[in-house]
């Protein structure tokens, strides 16, 4: 039992000392560690959590969402540095495990739209506590969604997703769309408490009733927020005419708390659907892409699909050109397919690139591969009839296959990667990278990529084989 355990059990002893035994729950996308603790008959909750500002205003949070009679789990006590809690035990189905194993079931989807209404009956509740004296004080790391946070949300994509996917844009228009994209969503009534994080996995079932949990990132802002993240939730995967009948339900709901004009409020609804689908592609890129959690690469798809649907939907996407065509870049990617969603062939995916702007960054959870420079062949870029074509055209691929040394580079690197090619099949391995690298990356290394995938797809046919030009614009 590590030191984590032993303060959680001890804690959980001084209010019952039945309790005698302690697991381990599976980890979220946070950095708390959850623990289940069990006693005879009954289990609680223990939660570790060393930033103590995030603790506050879940507990701050908590207490006042009781007081509302809203439904989430009561604090049993909290230990004294504040770092430790014991939270009642809520179970284990969550709204998305239900709506995952009954989707197929026509009687048991009617249960989740059931459910889905349930949620968004309470939803409001919560929603009006920024109107009956929440303290937002406690709010962190951000006491509203405002344009600090919007601009965090939207630099989390820029870095974490774009640029670790090779998507290119223009630096300074990206950022002019954001500031204009911002602006936008701000002209919308923020003044209630958001979620944050208002999606199916944070939504417990307990006696056919919804209760709710990891809302210590709430703070101040629009109420199409939290909408926006339960309909367009990745994996929940809902169909397109329930979203428009929850939304539509939801709206219906709301109605009969505060005055309303359903037209006002979907002017923006679909702008706020946006940047909730670029916050969470930031966290797949950065847990998944980065830090390596392949189970969050599962998410990217969905988000994609959610973005495809979207697109026609941005009625301002006219003010916002160069993200709209990142987004349109993003949801025709193979790259980003080849990467997201592991199937039960191997994919290689060979990248030609340029050594002025860095070897690429393997995306998959492998690591390794291939990177085979090029630098030391014949360079046609060194003459002018070669500077405005590419490794593609007939007349650079004729000048370099003129060389022998050109036609035995591919050969030992047909060898190498075949060798590993063979093996990964064996071994069930689902990813190999190989890129070639040239000084400016258009002419030796796009042909060095085009001939070894042309190679691949001829010997291994049932091999998925990804072609990405990072350099071709």
């Amino acid at each position: 039992m590590n030191p984590t355990e032993q303060n959680l059990l001890f804690l959980a002893q001084k209010t019952d000392p039945g309790f005698c035994r302690i697991e381990q729950l599976q980890q979220s996308g946070s950095y708390r560690q959850y623990f289940r603790i069990f006693a005879d008959e009954k289990t609680i909750i223990g939660v570790y959590n060393q930033d103590i500002k995030e603790n506050s205003a879940f507990f701050t949070f908590t207490n006042f969402f009781l007081s509302q009679n809203i439904n989430v789990p009561k604090i049993i006590t909290i230990e004294e540095t504040q770092q430790y809690y014991l939270l009642e035990d809520l179970g284990d189905k969550t709204l998305f495990s239900f709506l995952t194993s009954h989707r197929d079931n026509e009687k048991n989807n009617e249960t989740v739209v059931t459910y889905y209404k349930k949620v968004l009956q309470q939803l409001p509740l919560l929603q009006l506590s920024g109107k009956k004296g929440i303290d937002f004080s406690v709010c962190y790391p951000r006491f509203a969604f405002d344009k600090q946070s919007m601009l965090w949300d939207l630099n989390y994509f820029k870095y974490y997703f774009l640029k670790l996917v090779n998507i290119p844009f223009d630096e300074q228009l990206l950022e002019d769309d954001f500031q204009h994209f911002i602006t936008f969503l701000l002209e919308a009534d923020h003044d209630y408490f958001m979620f944050r994080d208002f999606q199916s996995r944070n939504i417990m079932l307990r006696n056919d009733e919804p209760y709710f949990i990891d809302y210590q990132g709430g703070r101040r802002g629009a109420l199409q927020y939290d909408v926006a993240s339960l309909l367009y939730d990745g994996k929940a995967d809902l169909p397109p005419e329930l979203r428009e009948e929850l939304l539509d339900y939801y709206l219906e709901q709301l109605s009969s708390h505060i005055s309303l004009s359903s037209k006002d409020f979907c002017k923006y609804y679909y702008g706020f659907v946006l940047i909730r689908i670029l916050q969470a592609l930031g966290t797949y890129g950065f847990r998944g892409y980065y830090e390596k959690k392949s189970h969050f690469l599962l998410s990217i798809p969905f988000a994609i699909k959610n973005l495809t649907c979207l697109l026609p939907k941005l009625e301002f996407s006219s003010k916002i050109p160069t993200l709209i065509r990142v987004i349109q870049q993003i949801t025709e990617s193979e790259f980003i397919a080849s990467c997201s969603l592991p199937n039960d062939m191997l994919t290689v995916t060979i990248t030609s690139f340029s050594y002025k702007k860095g070897i690429p960054h393997d995306l998959t959870p492998n690591g390794g591969g291939f990177v085979f420079d090029c630098r030391a062949l014949p360079n046609p870029g060194r003459f002018p009839e070669y500077k405005n074509v590419t490794g593609k055209d007939q007349i650079v691929i004729n000048y370099l296959e003129d060389f022998e040394e050109v036609e035995r580079f591919k050969y030992l690197t047909n060898q190498l990667i075949s060798q590993s090619v063979d093996n990964y099949l064996e071994r069930n391995f689902s990813h190999l990278m190989v890129n070639f690298g040239c000084t400016g990356g258009q002419h030796r290394s796009v042909y060095f990529a085009e001939k070894t995938a042309e190679n691949l797809k001829k010997q291994y046919p049932n091999v998925n084989v990804v072609l990405v030009h990072r350099e071709l614009r």
